[in-house]
């Protein structure tokens, strides 16, 4: 299942990653430690290896079915301008949709996650073999609770030992889990 390369909220616009964003990307959310704190990896420092992601990231949507390990992301921006927001992306796995977002610090607050989110959210539980969107966040990461339950999925409890946050150590954390069903 393959979700829109671009996709239009009432006040984002999203596409693809491409190579040459990683310089946006970096400055925007990807270099910050904060922004990245809970995050599966750790802030960039420097271009060539976010470009490289992206690069990867543009190949999963250039390719028939996704590899092991890839996924879907779109890079949001605010509509009608050249303003990276952050970012957001999707694993379709069988019966569900796995969704993970950041955003910079600049755009914290706004309500640009869980408009993105619910607008994917959305998208996924109207496919036939979707019945579960969901994600999940680091319990001392509440913020990102919020947007999951704005974007409409319901809080379902703790994973315990779940993620490993490399900017805050090597041990699993425990993590909110949040999702809407059909």
């Amino acid at each position: 299942m393959r979700p829109p390369e671009t996709f239009t909220t009432a006040r984002l616009f999203a596409r693809p990653p491409r190579p040459g964003d990683a310089a946006s990307a970096l400055e925007s959310y990807a270099g910050d430690p904060v922004a990245t704190r809970y995050l599966s990896w750790r802030p960039y420092s420097e271009i060539p290896p976010l470009a490289e992601f992206f690069a990867a990231r543009a190949r999963d949507w250039a390719g028939g079915a996704l590899a092991p390990g890839s996924h879907y992301a779109w890079l949001l921006f605010t509509r009608g301008t050249e303003a990276l927001v952050g970012s957001i992306s999707v694993l379709p796995e069988r019966h569900k949709a796995l969704f993970g977002y950041v955003l910079g610090r600049a755009y914290w607050r706004h309500g640009y996650a869980a408009e993105a989110l619910a607008h994917l959210v959305e998208w996924a539980l109207a496919q036939p073999p979707i019945h579960r969107a969901w994600a999940y966040c680091d319990v001392e990461n509440p913020a990102s609770a919020r947007v999951m339950e704005k974007a409409g999925m319901a809080r379902e409890g703790i994973l315990r030992r779940w993620h490993v946050c490399p900017t805050i150590g090597p041990e699993p954390r425990d993590c909110i889990t949040c999702a809407r069903t059909r």
